[in-house]
């Protein structure tokens, strides 16, 4: 079989198969109406304009950077691939260098106390066995 043509078979069933499964059904399912908490975005370019403590980050203050280091990680024993344990170890290490030196500092002074008071109450990396309910 050719290069090109085991590319274009693998887009096809990529998108028909783990496509479907995980972007077509639930869309079908939920409509995609989520609730909308913090009036902004995670990416800098558009932070949000409120604290953001719902869904899961009632469990653990890092859900999305904890979600890519597992990603990787998977992919790094599914592959059987010690390089890409490397590079999860990079990866975890920048995240964290980022959150403690920017993006935790930064909340803090667009959020004072409401942000303190949720820094101590659920963990950055490790998340709680409840949800946590701000007072």
């Amino acid at each position: 079989m050719q290069r090109t043509a085991a590319a274009a078979g693998s887009a096809v069933f990529f998108a028909l198969a783990p496509g479907t499964l995980v972007g077509l059904v639930p869309w079908l399912i939920t409509g995609w109406h989520p609730g909308v908490e913090g009036l902004g975005t995670p990416a800098p370019v558009a932070p949000p304009a409120h604290l953001v403590v719902g869904g899961l980050y009632r469990y653990v203050r890092n859900p999305i950077y904890l979600a890519l280091v597992a990603a990787i990680l998977g992919q790094a024993i599914l592959l059987w691939r010690t390089d890409l344990l490397w590079y999860t170890g990079f990866v975890a290490l920048w995240l964290v260098a980022w959150v403690y030196g920017l993006e935790q500092p930064e909340l803090q002074g667009r959020f004072g106390a409401r942000y303190d008071e949720y820094r101590r109450a659920v963990p950055g990396w490790w998340p709680r066995r409840r949800p946590w309910q701000p007072q």
